[in-house]
């Protein structure tokens, strides 16, 4: 005899045997021990969660000579008839090949012959959305008012594609996708009836990459056992054989994003397609690593609904820390373009390294999602810069300055309070408000002056008198006020004043949220320079 597929070989004979689908057998065993038998029935939900398997085992319980609590025996003629498919009863229709009006009308002429055994012919037509709408509407008063002893059973996967006559005759059952626990428990079954030796990840992986599906974890599976067959399959070995990538590269491979490296993340690329991997697949997988990665961003406890072993959760939560939530949305949201576009390309590879130098790079985009990326990276550069810059403190006359064991006395790295012991700075006399006023009008060529990145936001401030000798500096936003804010800065910004005009003027820094108490002392720059200059104009008649 040959080999009989997996899904076929353990096919469920009896209500029993379903798995995942409880809300419908129980409803369906309710049904027959009551004898409350509807005329139409619409099953429809994802393939391979049971919906033609359901099928068949209601029409063996509604024609069981001896049913057991609602369930076929499976012994009678009848239930032994219908499983070797040789029942004149039970008639299977595939609707994607016979949807004409002549098909349904052959339909039509044979509900008007009694079953020649047993109670009730059962029609089963799958995929019924492939009907054409010449065949609905052939089918709708047959399917209104059958003979007593007609049941149909509408079986589809795009129930949205029904027309809502023929959804009103029927009564509409959901069939769920199979949850991974479920799928894999199965599993486990079977091997342990096939004597085969799993791996529990691999079954657990191949329940993953089932989607929901029984029978696609069926076929997965007896994919991979004929790969390494006589051999104990391993998580690995199931990774190979559907060309997928194990979470440790995934998460390699958003470290690398993180840090913006695009060299190392598109090794990693040339790494995995050199294995000869499936490039569609590691960007589906991707993607639901990231899920994952935002659920644990998100929310506590994140154990019971993420399926992930404990040190893959840890390593997660690392990296739960090192990625704010806008960017892991601008992440999957590029992930789920990606899957949509690699289904059909012939550059696979060139979409995905594309795909992965966007997110290393935000400013490639204009999307609103990706601004906020775009700000945080220039904010990482100018970090950078400001940490490897040497700030200078400039004294107004170097020859007052002492010489300090020949140490130079321009230089300093901390805020200037940490200077070398005997290094005196000289006193200067206060400013005057007119001197503070010159200061304003030649603000713009002092702030060139200063260190990056001060200067850039010096150039965004607003001015004010805030006093004497005291020049307050007002900024739109928070960012620049906690730059040029720092102690270090405003030394720095006060040395460069005080080397222009030869006095010293205090720098009070201030965000505009908590200078609107200021807000009438503003000076505007353009203003500043008219005030200071003295027009006489003559008028000659």
């Amino acid at each position: 005899m040959s080999y009989m597929a997996l899904y076929r070989k353990f096919r469920p004979t009896a209500f029993e045997d379903v798995k995942g689908q409880d809300h419908i057998i129980t409803t369906l065993q309710n049904q027959i021990k009551a004898n409350r038998i509807g005329h139409a029935y619409l099953f429809c939900g994802t393939r391979g969660t049971g919906k033609t398997t359901v099928a068949k085992i209601f029409a063996k319980a509604v024609n069981c000579e001896h049913p057991v609590d609602g369930s076929p025996c499976g012994e009678c003629a009848m239930c032994k008839s219908i499983a070797a498919g040789t029942s004149m009863n039970v008639i299977e229709i595939d609707a994607a090949s016979n949807n004409g009006v002549d098909n349904i009308r052959e339909i039509r002429e044979e509900v008007t012959y009694r079953p020649t055994e047993g109670k009730y012919k059962v029609y089963i037509i799958d995929e019924v959305h492939m009907l054409s709408i010449g065949a609905f509407n052939a089918l709708l008063k047959t399917l209104e008012e059958p003979p007593e002893y007609v049941i149909f059973i509408l079986a589809t996967t795009e129930v949205h594609k029904i027309p809502i006559t023929i959804l009103s005759r029927c009564q509409h059952y959901d069939f769920h996708r199979i949850t991974i626990d479920t799928i894999a428990d199965r599993m486990k079954e079977l091997m342990d009836v096939e004597h085969v030796d799993v791996e529990d990840r691999a079954i657990r992986y191949i329940a993953k990459a089932a989607d929901g599906s029984m029978r696609d974890a069926l076929s997965l599976l007896d994919q991979c056992i004929a790969f390494y067959l006589g051999q104990k399959l391993t998580y690995d070995n199931v990774l190979e054989v559907l060309g997928a990538v194990d979470t440790d590269v995934f998460s390699k491979l958003l470290r690398n994003i993180i840090a913006r490296d695009v060299p190392r993340v598109l090794d990693t690329v040339e790494e995995l397609v050199m294995q000869g991997r499936e490039l569609s697949q590691l960007a589906a997988d991707f993607t639901w690593y990231l899920r994952n990665l935002l659920l644990v961003k998100t929310s506590d406890n994140m154990e019971d609904v993420l399926d992930v072993s404990t040190e893959n959760l840890q390593q997660m939560q690392e990296e739960a820390q090192m990625i704010e939530v806008d960017m892991l949305l601008r992440y999957i949201r590029i992930f789920s373009e990606l899957s949509g576009q690699m289904k059909y390309a012939t550059q696979k590879r060139v979409l995905l390294e594309v795909a992965l130098i966007k997110l290393c790079t935000p400013a490639m985009e204009v999307n609103t999602d990706s601004l906020l990326d775009r700000i945080r990276a220039v904010e990482e550069k100018l970090e950078q810069g400001l940490s490897e810059v040497q700030e200078k403190v400039v004294y107004m006359n170097a020859a007052d300055v002492p010489d300090a064991g020949g140490a130079v006395a321009g230089m300093e790295t901390g805020g200037g309070a940490g200077s070398s012991a005997g290094r005196v700075k000289p006193e200067l006399p206060a400013a005057i408000p007119e001197e503070v006023q010159e200061v304003v009008k030649n603000f713009r060529s002092i702030a060139d002056e200063t260190s990056a990145p001060m200067s850039t936001y010096l150039k965004q401030a607003r001015l004010s008198l805030g006093g004497d000798n005291r020049l307050m500096v007002v900024f739109p936003d928070s960012i620049g006020a906690a730059i040029v804010g720092r102690e270090d800065h405003k030394q720095e910004l006060e040395s460069v004043i005080e080397q222009r005009i030869g006095k010293k003027v205090e720098v009070e820094v201030r965000h505009v949220e908590d200078g609107r108490q200021f807000e009438d002392t503003f000076v505007d720059l353009e203003k500043q320079m008219k005030s200071v200059i003295n027009m006489e104009i003559t008028v000659e008649d």
